[in-house]
């Protein structure tokens, strides 16, 4: 049986041992992976922690003149999205996507959180944001989306300076009468901040929440959506966020030096309960 010197040993190994693990344990850099020839030009430049000009001036699917600010004024975070209505095949692709990995995260669009799609084609009308709109409300289909979800359309002059500002760039292919563009949503914070950027045409849904949680500045979310940010950093190789090492150390050594001292406690309790029976033996009555 392991000796209380030898427990109390090993409480302290731990201590040192997790902080010198969490110290030899690099944190994973973001990094980039370059884009396909064939979209050389359209590209995102991530512009984290800049904040975009919100008093662009827009239409939305009601035919009303709005204006970036309308949507990020300080209360919930907001996903911005680069589409169009009458795109053959990424578009609807990508949208198709965030609804379907938003489905599955408790937070609800109008809520919790804000959604803006901004149209970059010029040409869009209200009429038409406002079908496209109804078909992805639908699909998500979550009844208090509708206050939280808006379809922009503008000049072209202000489209693409909303998509330089978000770090957006896309281009018309002439010969196709088509827009190529990147399959991206960019995470503002409830003040306009860029906070994280999510990339393809698939949304996990911890990447969605994680996102959220991180781009609201822990507004919103639970104490173990927090501890699950503090555990994992965004890796933009992967388009996801992935385990960080070094908190993860951090955390389960924390829980082992924990676990090491509860047991210590109970020993130590055990032995002073066991010195107080020695020290007070039973006296023997006479018969």
């Amino acid at each position: 049986m392991f000796s209380l010197r030898f427990l109390r040993s090993a409480l302290v190994a731990a201590v040192l041992s997790a902080g010198a693990a969490a110290q030899a344990t690099p944190e994973p850099a973001d990094r980039m992976e370059p884009l396909p020839k064939q979209l050389s030009g359209v590209d995102i430049k991530e512009e984290l922690g800049k904040t975009p000009a919100l008093d662009l001036g827009f239409i939305d699917e009601q035919g009303r003149s709005v204006m970036l600010r309308d949507y990020v004024d300080g209360t919930v975070p907001v996903i911005v999205t680069f589409n169009y209505s009458n795109c053959p095949m990424l578009c609807s692709l990508q949208l198709n996507g965030v609804v379907e990995g938003l489905k599955k995260v408790s937070f609800t669009a109008g809520k919790e959180f804000r959604i803006v799609t901004i149209s970059i084609d010029p040409a869009e009308t209200a009429e038409t944001a406002r079908r496209t709109r109804a078909r992805y409300l639908a699909q998500y289909g979550r009844p208090e989306a509708a206050s939280g979800w808006h379809f922009l359309h503008g000049s072209e002059s202000n489209v693409r300076a909303a998509a330089k500002a978000l770090g957006f760039s896309y281009a018309y292919v002439e010969s196709r009468k088509e827009y190529a563009h990147p399959a991206a949503i960019a995470l503002l914070s409830p003040q306009g901040m860029i906070a994280r950027y999510l990339y393809g045409l698939e949304y996990p849904e911890q990447t969605l929440r994680l996102g959220l949680v991180e781009a609201s500045q822990g507004k919103i979310g639970s104490s173990v959506d927090r501890l699950l940010l503090y555990c994992f950093h965004y890796d933009s190789s992967e388009g996801r966020y992935a385990p960080a090492a070094r908190n993860l150390m951090r955390l389960g050594g924390g829980a082992s030096v924990l676990a090491l001292a509860g047991l210590v406690g109970v020993l130590v309790h055990r032995e002073r309960k066991r010195s107080r029976s020695r020290g007070n033996p039973t006296q023997v009555q006479p018969s």
